[in-house]
C-alpha cells in the first residue's frame, strides 16, 4: 500500500528484535554506558572551566568537543533506552526528524572541531612565535561559533527542507535509530536533489576537512623530524590524541556510510547494529578518556584536585 507523506505520522525502527528478559540487561548496560559518557565529559568540562591554567585555545576547543559529545549522546541514548524496553518500536515523525538533525549536526560539529584543533596545533608547533598573535580571543570565539553554527544550519536545511518534504512510500527504518538516508530510501517522490546535495556536502565538507587535518599533521611531522628531541616529544604528546580521535571517528563514519549504501544483509543483525552505533557511542567515551589520560596539563590538574592542591 502506498503511504503518502501527509499520512506518515510515525516511523517503525525495524532493526530491533525480541530479546525477552535480556532487554533489561541491555537497558542496564546502555544506561551505565550513557551515564559514564555524561560523567567523563562533564568532569573534563568542569576541570577546564574552573582552572585558569587550562584557559588556552587548545583546551577551550577541547571543552567545545566535550560539549558536543554530550549533545550527540543525548540525541541518541534517551530514545535508544526507551526503545530497548518497548515492545512496539515506533517513533513519531517529528521526534524522528529531530533525532536525525541532532545526530547529523553532531557529526558535522565533531569533524569541524577536530579540524580547528589540528589548525591550532599546526600554528603552535610550526609557527610558535606568531601563535599568540594569530590565535587571539576573538579568533577563538569566531572559530567556535563556526564549529557550531554551520553544522546546525546546514543540517536544519537538509532535514527539514529536503528530507521532511519528501513523499514517502513506507515508514519502516531498518535501524535502531532514525537515519536520514534510510528515510530518503522510503521516498516515492524524486530524491535527486537530496542525493546530489548529500554527496556534494559529504565530498566537499567531510572529506575536505579530513584532507585539511591530514595536511596540517604532515606539516607538523615535518617540523618535528627536523627539530630537537624535546620538540618531537611535545608534538607527539599533544598530537597523538587528536589523530587517534580522528581515526576512530572517521572509521565509525565509514562503517555507517558503507552500511547505508551497500547491502550488508549477509552480516549478522547484531554486528550490523554494532557497526551503525559505533560512531555515536564509542567516540563520546573515548575522547574524554583519551584526552584526560594523554594531556599532561589535564593530568596535573587531576592530581592537584585529588590531593587538594591549588593550581
Amino acid at each position: 500500500m502506498m503511504i503518502n507523506s501527509t499520512q506518515v505520522s510515525y516511523f517503525t525502527l525495524g532493526a530491533y528484535f525480541d530479546t525477552g528478559l535480556l532487554k533489561y540487561l541491555y537497558f542496564l548496560f546502555t544506561l551505565t554506558f550513557y551515564g559514564s559518557i555524561i560523567c567523563a565529559n562533564v568532569l573534563l568540562i568542569v576541570v577546564i572551566c574552573m582552572n585558569r591554567s587550562l584557559h588556552e585555545p587548545m583546551y577551550l576547543f577541547l571543552c567545545s568537543l566535550f560539549v558536543n559529545e554530550l549533545y550527540g549522546s543525548t540525541g541518541l541514548f534517551p530514545l535508544l533506552l526507551v526503545q530497548i524496553l518497548s515492545d512496539v518500536h515506533t517513533v513519531s515523525a517529528s521526534l524522528c526528524f529531530l533525532q536525525v538533525f541532532c545526530l547529523y549536526s553532531y557529526g558535522g560539529i565533531e569533524f569541524l572541531t577536530l579540524a580547528i584543533m589540528s589548525y591550532d596545533r599546526y600554528l603552535a608547533i610550526c609557527h610558535p612565535l606568531q601563535y599568540n598573535t594569530r590565535m587571539t580571543f576573538n579568533k577563538i570565539a569566531m572559530l567556535t561559533a563556526l564549529i557550531w553554527i554551520y553544522p546546525l544550519l546546514i543540517n536544519a536545511f537538509i532535514v527539514y527542507c529536503l528530507t521532511a518534504s519528501l513523499q514517502l512510500c513506507g515508514n519502516i527504518i531498518n535501524k535502531v535509530y532514525c537515519d536520514n538516508y534510510y528515510i530518503i530510501k522510503l521516498a516515492c517522490s524524486d530524491t535527486t536533489v537530496n542525493n546530489v546535495f548529500g554527496l556534494v556536502h559529504m565530498f566537499t565538507v567531510i572529506f575536505g576537512l579530513i584532507l585539511l587535518i591530514l595536511y596540517t599533521y604532515m606539516r607538523i611531522l615535518k617540523v618535528c623530524f627536523s627539530g630537537s628531541k624535546q620538540t618531537r616529544q611535545k608534538a607527539v604528546s599533544t598530537c597523538t590524541p587528536h589523530l587517534t580521535s580522528l581515526l576512530n571517528f572517521s572509521c565509525g563514519c565509514f562503517f555507517e556510510i558503507v552500511q547505508g549504501r551497500f547491502n550488508l544483509n549477509s552480516l549478522p543483525n547484531i554486528l550490523r547494529i554494532f557497526l551503525s552505533l559505533y560512531w555515536l557511542t564509542c567516540q563520546p567515551l573515548i575522547n574524554p578518556l583519551l584526552y584526560g589520560l594523554k594531556m599532561s596539563k589535564i593530568r596535573t590538574v587531576y592530581k592537584n584536585l585529588l590531593f587538594g592542591k591549588r593550581t
